[in-house]
This record gives C-alpha cells, structure tokens and sequence, in this order.
C-alpha cells in the first residue's frame, strides 16, 4: 500500500523532495542548490538542464534516506518558482535559452513599449496583474526577440514555453523521447500575464499584442488532477503526477487556508502575502495582484489577493555572498541581536524594483540615514527590519482592500526560524504572528493537492486537522514607537524612487 506523497519544490535557490505521510509531517528530504546567473546587471538566470538533473537527484536522495521506493509513493505534487521562464525545443527536450528568473529586470523596454498603448494597467481588468518585468509574458517575447531562430522555430511550432512547474512536469512524464505532458495549473498560468482570469483561459487578442504564438503554451489545467504518470525511466515510473500550485499558493494551501478571508505569509527569497478571497475575483486598488488561489479537479476556482516582495531572504544572501558578512545566513541573527536596534539605519532592498504596494521599475537598493556610528551589525538589523517593513505596508493594502483588518498572521519558510525577525514582525504589525509545526508549508501544500486528486486525503477536513501550531510571537512594542519607525521607514523607500534613467537601465 501507497503510505506517502512526494512533493518536488522547485525553487529560485534549490530543488527539494520532500516525502510526507498522511498526517502531513515529514519523512525525508533532497535537496540540491542551483547555480544564480548574473550576466548584467539587473539579469537574473538558472541553467534549466542543471534543474532537471537536481530534480531527478533529490528524488532519489529523499526515496532513499526514508528507504521507500515508487511502491511506497501515492502520487507526486509539484510546486515552483512561479513566474520563471523556460523556453525548450519539443524535440531536442534543449532549452534556447538559459530560464529567465522572475527577478530579472532586463524586459523593461519591452513593458515600457507594451505600456505605451493603455499604460501598465492595460491588462489588468483580465489578467489581474499589471505590466511588469516580475511577470513572464515579457521574458518570452524577450526570447523569441533576442535569441537567434527563436522566433522561426516558435512560428514552425517547435517550441514550448512553461513557467518550471511545466518544465519539470514534461521531463518527469517522459520528455522530447515520450511525448511528456505540456502542462500548468491555474495558478501558475494567473502569472503570465496571458490567462483570463474569468475563463481560466489563455487569451488570444492579448498573445496577439505580444507576439507570442498560443502553440508555445502548456494546457491549463485544475491545481489537483492527475496530470500523466511519471515515466519508465525514472526511480517514481508510473506514480502519478497529480498535484501543481505556484510556490506562493502551494504555501496557502499548506497553511489550510482554504476559506475567504484566511492568508498566510511567506518568507523565502522574496515575500509572498496571500489572501483567499474565495471565489470572488477582487481588483485592488491598492496595489496588490489578482491572482487565482487554486482550483480542486471540477470545482470552482478561489482567488486571491497577493502582496508580492521582490527582496526578503535574498537581501540576507547579499550580505553573506556580496559583503562577507557571515559565512551562513543564519548567523545574521546572532549579529543583529549584538545590538539594540538599527543605529538609526534604514534598508531599502530595491534590487529588482519595488514591488507592491508600489510598483516603481525605477527604484533601486538604498541604506539610509547612517552616520558614523552605524557598524555592519546595525545593518544586519536594518536588513533584517526591512523583510517586517515591507510585509507591514503590504498588509495594510490588504487590510484597505478587503474590508476586513488581519487579526493575526500565518508564516511560513525559511526566514521564520529567526526569532528575532519575528518578533519585529509582531511589533511592526501590532497583532500576532503564529508558525505551524511544519513550516515547509510550500511542499506540504503540493504534496495535498496531489493526495486530494488520488483520495489519499478525501477532504480539506483532513488537511485542516493536520495544521497545529508551533510558536506564537506577541507584540509588546507601544503604538507611537511603531508609528515612528514606520514613519521614518516609508521615508526611505522614497529615496529609492527615480533612481533608474533611460541611460542607465542598464548599469
């Protein structure tokens, strides 16, 4: 008998399996980091076969430290980075081009000229996103503009496009050599920039604006449903494939938040506030994204606000490989709690932009208000103060938006094992925050949506009994102390605004 889900979690820094039994805790886990390819500045990549190769690894190293085999393994979630761009010939299985990550910023031109005709809302009321460098609408256009014979072969129906989810759903059922399944789920396809959110359909009149041919993209599928069966080749030939949520909605799903008005937050490379507006489709006026929330088999879809922050973790990552700053990122705790607070310094992690509430493509990094008596530990602090900062301002836009004020917030990933950032976190925001047992909410969420499709689980019931709390943080910083570090820290994102001109977009 099949005791166990395989989730892969196909991220920006690495690729994980993790095995989870009916209870949801977890078994075991593979997990190798791929290379970050900077070629400019403002250019983001990952090698797509480097990804294959580790997906396939990490299978086998999480089957094998549990000493499980396929028999053991009811079906297999996938979840991923979400808005990364890989664009692959069908019958080379060789991709053209390195994947385009979401943080890269090189299409702006291309945002910029589709923009010139209705701004960079001229899509929303269908796609529920704005025009933006995150999405990867413009990072295909930018590859069948600037790679030699994109163009022809995508117009000769040679070549495929998917988000990772489908880059690893085609290899996993069989690829170039057995005719893998071209496959995503709703929530996936709400990143594109193409997918009505209404129909649940890609559009033609907006694939025609962008020059994209319909035959690149993958179907559009439910968030559970068996998709394919893995194939022979492979250590899980035959399981069944039959979960897909985007990362930041897999996160959700984990979290149980599956009714209106429920959220979580995760804190990764960047930082994701998702918050379930059932299904009803809700366009902010706050600066928040429409986006789906999942879709189970034949029912209806729930939608979602979402907060998108382009730098939480990875700003922690900068401090480590750029500035030396500590040798593993979880030292930087230890070095910000060496001090009170922030010497008075702010850090604005603009790398990419800023994403929401603002939206600005100009802005760029700042550390603000320092003076002499600001040390790299005081930075550390600023750093990791700015993740708090930014999910602060996010929420209030949730709060505007929704009607309804956040009593508490779900968090989840990585950076949640830092204490110190959470309690920041509960001051800044005035309410509590709670983290469950299992914080791998991300994978754990695949890992449902494909138990769900196959009835290892037979109801969101089940997943909700198997959410428990681990650690509730409380605030106890007074309300004019929160107000003045807020002040001061909406100061400084001003100071990153404009920084981007026409002649240095590029430097």
């Amino acid at each position: 008998m099949a005791d166990y889900i395989i989730a892969i979690d196909q991220g920006t820094t690495s690729s994980r399996a993790i095995v989870f039994d009916k209870a949801g805790s977890i078994i075991s886990t593979g997990q190798l980091e791929h290379e970050q390819i900077f070629p400019k500045p403002g250019w983001v990549e990952h090698d797509p076969m480097e990804i294959w190769a580790n997906v396939r690894e990490v299978i086998g190293l999480a089957l094998a430290k549990a000493e499980l085999t396929r028999h053991d393994i009811a079906a297999v979630g996938i979840t991923n980075q979400r808005e990364t761009a890989v664009v692959w010939n069908k019958k080379t299985g060789q991709p053209v081009y390195n994947a385009i990550v979401w943080q890269d910023t090189r299409t702006q031109d291309i945002v910029d000229r589709l923009a010139a005709d209705g701004g960079v809302e001229r899509f929303k009321p269908i796609v529920g996103l704005p025009l933006a460098t995150y999405f990867s609408g413009t990072k295909i256009v930018w590859i069948l503009e600037n790679v030699e014979g994109a163009r022809e072969a995508a117009e000769a129906g040679d070549l495929l496009f998917g988000t990772t989810d489908s880059w690893v759903l085609w290899n996993l059922t069989g690829g170039a050599e057995h005719d893998g399944v071209h496959a995503t789920d709703v929530t996936n396809a709400s990143r594109t920039l193409f997918m009505d959110l209404e129909t649940l359909q890609w559009r033609d009149d907006i694939l025609e604006v962008f020059g994209v041919p319909k035959s690149m993209l993958p179907e559009i599928k439910a968030s559970s449903e068996v998709y394919g069966t893995v194939a022979s080749a492979s250590l899980l030939r035959e399981v069944p494939v039959a979960g897909i949520l985007g990362d930041q909605q897999a996160a959700t799903f984990g979290q149980a938040a599956f009714d209106t008005g429920e959220s979580k937050n995760t804190y990764g490379t960047g930082n994701f506030l998702i918050f379930n507006t059932g299904t009803e489709i809700v366009h902010s006026k706050n600066g928040l994204l429409t986006t789906l929330g999942y879709k189970l088999g034949d029912d209806a879809p729930h939608y979602a606000l979402e907060g998108s922050i382009a730098v939480t973790g990875s700003l922690i990552q900068w401090l480590r490989d750029n500035l030396g700053f500590f040798w593993s990122a979880p030292e930087v705790e230890a070095l910000a709690k060496s001090v009170d607070d922030s010497g008075g310094a702010y850090f604005v992690p603009a790398f990419s932009g800023l994403f929401a509430p603002y939206w600005r493509a100009d802005a760029r990094g700042a550390l603000v208000g320092l003076t002499r008596y600001v040390n790299k530990a005081h930075i550390a602090r600023a750093a990791l103060e700015a993740t708090a900062f930014q999910t602060r301002e996010v929420i209030d836009a949730v709060n505007a938006d929704s009607g309804v004020t956040l009593a508490e917030l779900k968090v989840d990933g990585g950076m949640t094992a830092n204490d110190l950032l959470m309690q920041f976190q509960a001051d800044i925001l005035g309410v509590d925050v709670v983290r469950p047992v299992v914080a791998e909410t991300t994978a754990l969420g695949a890992a449902y949506a494909a138990g769900l499709a196959v009835g290892f689980w037979t109801s969101l019931d089940d997943l909700r009994a198997n959410w428990q709390e681990d650690r509730r943080w409380t605030p106890n910083l007074g309300e004019a102390d929160r107000e003045r570090r807020l002040r001061q820290w909406k100061k400084a994102v001003t100071k990153t605004f404009d920084w981007v001109d026409d002649d240095t977009r590029d430097s």
